[in-house]
């Protein structure tokens, strides 16, 4: 892929006066990991505020930030970071202070900048200067536990979610507390750069995919990959890369550089489930894409999904959905 065909993607990441360093340093590795794991998206990420520097939660300053600016793309990607009243540093804390008014600065150049089309990421206690904006007017979405009801106060038109790891609504996300930025951004980066790309991350940062409670959708991609096992991660890569291959297990066993018994031990307790289980979980996610846009029949879904025929497919679609394959026709 060459650069002009990469697509790239503005995150401007808003640095208040007090800054909870976690809740910038957490999401934003995210990115930098994805950025390095493919070449389909880049994630352009520019620190802005109305301070140059700022002293954070654990007294650490970060220099370099640069002014809120004047023009924001309609694409854009903005993630607001929570802050705290108390510093590791008492010295700080009260040169912290003096900064408050700062968070008013935010709230307009929020107001002003920032509309429907952008996407709208806050962190923690950072969904509270989202919501002083009017921009979670009318939104599902919820904060770290101990800013909840200020959230409501705030957004009295808003549903806020209690004991929620992260909210999507629309292009609105919103995330618990401090690690569970994390989690959101590992999801954002599913839906942008794709699960792969996400699994990846996670693996690197040795953390769960952890999915939202408010999201309905079955992801095949991410089940059964909150693991940490290296052999068993190169097996559901090389699965997830071609589900429709007649795989054997003596295959996937030198894959793994183990016996096929031994493997499939190690993948029923690592990824919850048998490889058979695994392998079928994904080709019916294959299948559910092919019946969405083309007019093939039974046989040839089955044909070009790894199944050996039509009963062996809609066998299989029945242990994941309650309804017929035929429903998946020319769904999104």
């Amino acid at each position: 892929m060459t650069l002009e065909e990469r697509r790239h993607i503005d995150v401007l990441v808003v640095v208040p006066a007090r800054a909870l360093l976690l809740d910038i340093a957490g999401p934003v590795e995210v990115l930098r990991k994805a950025n390095l794991e493919q070449d389909a998206v880049h994630f352009g990420v520019r620190y802005v505020g109305p301070l140059a520097s700022v002293t954070t939660s654990i007294g650490l300053t970060i220099s370099g930030i640069e002014p809120l600016p004047h023009h924001v793309p309609d694409d854009a990607m903005i993630m607001l970071a929570g802050d705290t009243t108390i510093l590791m540093d008492t010295a700080a804390s009260r040169g912290a202070e003096a900064h408050g008014h700062r968070d008013r600065e935010i709230v307009a150049w929020l107001k002003a900048h920032v509309g429907e089309s952008q996407t709208l990421v806050t962190i923690c206690s950072g969904a509270l200067l989202a919501a002083r904006a009017g921009l979670l007017d009318a939104c599902s979405c919820t904060t770290h536990f101990a800013s909840v009801d200020d959230l409501r106060a705030l957004a009295p038109t808003a549903r806020v979610l209690d004991n929620r790891l992260y909210v999507e609504d629309g292009n609105r996300f919103s995330s618990a507390g401090i690690t569970a930025g994390i989690d959101l951004m590992l999801h954002l980066v599913s839906q942008m750069a794709g699960p792969a790309c996400a699994v990846a991350v996670a693996r690197y940062l040795v953390v769960y995919l952890r999915r939202s409670g408010t999201d309905p959708q079955w992801s095949p991609w991410l089940d059964g990959r909150n693991h940490i096992h290296p052999a068993i991660h190169r097996v559901q890569d090389r699965l997830a890369a071609d589900p429709a291959q007649r795989w054997t297990l003596e295959s996937l066993a030198d894959i793994a550089a183990t016996s096929p018994r031994h493997l499939s031990r190690l993948f029923n307790e690592h990824a919850g489930m048998s490889i058979p289980d695994y392998l079928n979980r994904l080709r019916v996610a294959l299948a559910q894409e092919i019946l969405s846009h083309t007019r093939l029949d039974m046989e040839g879904v089955a044909e070009r999904t790894g199944f050996a025929s039509a009963r062996q497919l809609r066998r299989a679609w029945g242990r994941i959905h309650a309804t017929p394959p035929s429903g998946a026709r020319g769904m999104p």
